[in-house]
């Protein structure tokens, strides 16, 4: 039966069930065959045979020859292939017409909801420390123009307190602006403190003032990243809003120009 496999697939790829083309293989060898006989020849269940060769007489691939025992035999190759060919292209008539139908009914509606945003789409919720810390890392390599920040604690990780030194190399190269404003307090870490004399020795321009409202970052006037303290959890929550709108964003900037006017260019000496 092995060497029939490739027959066997075949037909059933022209939509034969594999019962109705082991036994219309089985009936192409002989003029003739009982049920019984057919059973045995193809391997098929006896008890199933039957349905399988009713189905065969049905689409025309097969012969019944009534009598005593009646028996059966194969229709011609050539004339059961092209039965099964014709089928499948009826087949694929009628999904050609479905698809058409489905295509002028789904298009209308595809158009119509592209014209449809979903509220606030262009705001973005961020709770957790990595996310944070990669919209942090986003927003910088989006910048091509500018890139504003306010700097102050608590900081979800030490490499989040500046700006990072390929970004800021990056916009000074473009031409490009990178100003931060932090806070004394923010500078009473070491690795702040490192991290912002790297900043400043790639081109960054910074300035020191007592209190911040926020953690901020602009970019190019069109992307916000900023925290959101919970006045009700305190500061042990963090929640970050990570916001692509450029009319939000102007103001901002101009929020953070009046800070940087009044800002110092460095820090306070710490009181006794």
């Amino acid at each position: 039966m092995d060497t029939e496999e490739g027959p066997v697939n075949d037909l059933v790829a022209l939509g034969l069930a594999r019962y109705e083309a082991r036994v219309y293989l089985a009936l192409v060898r002989r003029e003739s065959y009982t049920a019984a006989e057919v059973a045995r020849e193809a391997d098929v269940p006896r008890q199933r045979v039957y349905d399988v060769l009713d189905a065969l007489v049905r689409r025309r691939l097969a012969t019944a020859h009534p009598g005593r025992v009646a028996t059966f035999s194969a229709v011609a190759p050539e004339l059961a292939v092209a039965r099964l060919m014709a089928l499948q292209r009826e087949a694929l008539e009628r999904l050609d017409r479905v698809s058409s139908a489905l295509t002028t009914a789904l298009v209308p509606v595809w158009a119509d909801g592209r014209s449809h945003t979903v509220p606030l789409d262009y705001v973005e919720i961020l709770r957790d420390p990595k996310s944070i810390a990669e919209a942090f890392t986003d927003i910088q390599n989006q910048a091509r123009h500018e890139l504003l920040s306010f700097s102050k604690p608590p900081f979800v990780a030490p490499a989040l307190n500046t700006p990072g030194i390929k970004a800021v190399r990056r916009l000074r190269r473009a031409g490009g602006s990178v100003r931060a404003i932090y806070t004394h307090e923010a500078l009473s870490d070491p690795e702040t403190l490192e991290n912002v004399r790297r900043s400043t020795a790639a081109g960054e321009e910074c300035r020191f003032a007592a209190h911040l409202p926020l953690k901020l970052v602009v970019a190019d006037a069109s992307l916000v990243l900023c925290d959101m303290p919970d006045p009700v959890a305190g500061t042990g929550s963090t929640t970050a809003l990570y916001i692509e709108h450029p009319a939000l964003a102007a103001c901002l900037r101009m929020a953070f120009l009046t800070v940087w006017e009044s800002a110092q260019t460095a820090p306070d000496e710490p009181d006794e």
